[in-house]
């Protein structure tokens, strides 16, 4: 089985491909991110549904890259009798999605093979095929796709093959397109003008990005993952288009993150204003009112990509899992939790959105007052916190300072924006929130803020202190958090989130054991550089981007004994966090010190 930094991604913002570096689409849901996969070989086998296009036998080399600032995934083959390009894509669309393929011959001949193996919900539903006119068309219960091509293709064992040659100057397109099974199948799609089509959609997002620091081509291919990420139709976002790649490999922290967390979507959302992109911001601001509506004790910090609420979690037992590691997870229970800082998060990202002249919504600051009306008395609960434990509630120190976050934005809104609300009270909430943090959550022999009030562990979260104006960068306090981090947790040249020891199936109750997470190691970087300590943090940021796939990819975490990535992929959370470092470290070293400048003069940077 490939590595998960073998896939590279294709979408067309309602849903996304992975396609591995031997040709084989090994992942489609159809038609939305959270729908039950087509192709599941990524976490079962070729038996579960794929898509391979590459040439016969095995004697082959290949290079791939992404056509620049887009999705349009180009990979040549170089075999003994010449040489072929497959172009892959998703051009994003109204209705129906497609995934479309074009070989195309560079140099002399080479004999080619294309397997579709078509696997309804998540590898259970064989469908049945029949040829109609130039199309053969599968159907399963309420799924069905179309496939075209110019290729001979037969049926041998429940499987759709063909083969070909293609010669140099030739092209030879497939296209995919997935439709309901109660209508018509779709008009045929031609595919270099929708190869066009796509280019031209992403050049002209691409052509709109404000980013023109140190690292443009990093920053650029972040946003277009991120970007890839978002559901066009409502403007929500997903954590990452996969379920169940493991956190470590064999073990059980599989989880399913084809959802809308609040908390990535407005770091995602924050990466997006910082680099120009204010429609995405509105798009997403409408989603959440959407969502959110109704009692705000009842908010939830994930949901649906159309706001749905109701994300049950389960297993499917049949699938082996990638590399076996199960079980297989659809849904995500951790959307039944109470987390304090998503009201944080939420608060910061409008804040965020008026400093950046976005639109006045009357309606969106009616939500967030009512958000702060019901933290008044919430935030002094305890709660599963940022890493979601299955554990017992606690009172996470992250997930306090976010509820300070919550009423200091709220106040900024009074007091720089001209809104209306009970600022006194806000003001008194706030003091009182930080007093107590500083009081309970700060160990005075460990010299350290601690994971949770009366804790002797450290958490990486705390890392966002400094990064969302609670104390300054160089508070000894923070200082002395820094280092004790830097002295337990980064190990290998990378951050983890908490000590994995026994202890800890006490805190979030699962067995020990995942990689380094990178958003936190990137939240170091951030650290270093507002303490003075540039040159380290540069160093860090760098050995983050060395991470990347060949294509410019990041999973959420990294095993450093292996040198392999883990978990779902790509993950937002990680794209999100290298645009914002990118950005805290072009201000450092261009503009001004961040710890000169006042908190709510600072984008959000984690």
């Amino acid at each position: 089985m490939a590595r998960i930094e073998d896939y590279g991604l294709i979408g067309d913002l309602q849903t996304a491909a992975l396609v591995g570096n031997d040709g084989s689409i090994d992942w489609a849901c159809f038609p939305r991110f959270d729908s039950a996969a087509c192709f599941a070989a990524l976490i079962g086998t070729s038996d579960h549904g794929r898509w391979i296009v590459a040439p016969r036998g095995d004697s082959w080399q290949t290079d791939r890259r992404y056509r620049p600032s887009s999705l349009v995934l180009e990979t040549d083959w170089e075999t003994d009798g010449g040489a072929v390009r497959v172009t892959d894509f998703m051009p994003p669309r109204g209705k129906a999605p497609d995934i479309v393929r074009i070989v195309e011959g560079l140099r002399g001949e080479v004999e080619m093979s294309s397997e579709l193996v078509i696997r309804f919900d998540y590898g259970t539903t064989i469908p049945w095929v029949r040829r109609i006119d130039d199309s053969r068309i599968a159907v399963a219960g309420p799924d069905a796709l179309c496939f075209r091509t110019p290729v001979e293709n037969r049926g041998e064992n429940m499987r759709t093959i063909g083969e070909f040659t293609v010669r140099q100057g030739e092209r030879v397109p497939f296209v995919l397109t997935w439709y309901p099974s109660n209508e018509r199948p779709p008009p045929a799609v031609d595919a270099e003008d929708a190869l066009q089509d796509t280019m031209d959609y992403w050049d002209e997002w691409s052509d709109k990005c404000v980013y023109k620091g140190h690292w443009q081509e990093e920053v650029h291919q972040s946003l277009v993952v991120l970007k890839a990420l978002t559901y066009a139709p409502t403007g929500g976002m997903v954590a990452a288009p996969t379920t169940s790649l493991p956190e470590k490999i064999g073990g059980e922290r599989n989880w399913d993150y084809r959802y809308c967390w609040l908390r990535d979507a407005t770091l995602t959302l924050l990466a997006f204003l910082n680099a120009g992109y204010l429609e995405e911001a509105g798009a997403w601001r409408t989603w959440l009112l959407r969502a959110a509506a109704g009692d705000p004790a009842a908010i939830q910090i994930m949901y649906g990509v159309a706001g749905e609420r109701r994300l049950s979690e389960f297993t499917l037992d049949h699938l082996p899992g990638y590399e076996g590691s199960k079980p297989v997870r659809v849904g995500n229970a951790a959307a039944e939790q109470f987390q304090l800082d998503v009201f944080g998060e939420v608060m910061d990202a409008m804040h965020q959105g008026r400093v950046h002249e976005l639109e006045v919504s009357k309606e969106a600051w009616a939500l967030q007052r009512r958000l702060l009306g019901f933290l008044e008395h919430a935030w002094k609960e305890p709660d599963e916190g940022i890493w979601e434990v299955r554990g017992p509630r606690r009172h996470f120190t992250h997930s306090k300072v976010m509820a300070w976050v919550a009423f200091d934005r709220g106040v900024q809104a009074v007091e720089r924006f001209g809104r209306a609300g009970p600022v006194e009270r806000w003001r008194e909430v706030r003091a009182k929130i930080h007093r107590e943090i500083c009081e309970k959550g700060f160990d005075v022999e460990l010299n350290s803020f601690t994971q949770s009030y009366g804790s002797k562990r450290l958490d990486a979260s705390l890392l966002i202190i400094p990064l969302v104006g609670f104390l300054p960068a160089d508070d000894a306090r923070m200082v002395g958090t820094v280092a004790a981090i830097e002295r337990e947790l980064f190990r290998d040249g990378f951050v983890y989130r908490y000590s994995h020891d026994e202890e800890v199936r006490g805190v979030d109750g699962l067995p020990p054991g995942e990689g380094a997470f990178l958003p936190c190691t990137f939240w170091f970087a951030d650290n270093l550089a507002l303490q003075g300590r540039v040159d380290e943090a540069e160093e860090i940021f760098q050995r983050l981007l060395d991470l990347r796939s060949d294509l410019g990819l990041l999973a959420e975490e990294w095993d450093p004994s292996t040198g392999r990535q883990l978990g779902n992929f790509p993950q937002a959370f990680t794209h999100v966090a290298l645009v914002n470092t990118a950005f805290n470290l072009d201000r450092q070293a261009d503009i001004a010190p961040m710890q000169q400048r006042a908190p709510e003069e600072q984008p959000a940077a984690y």
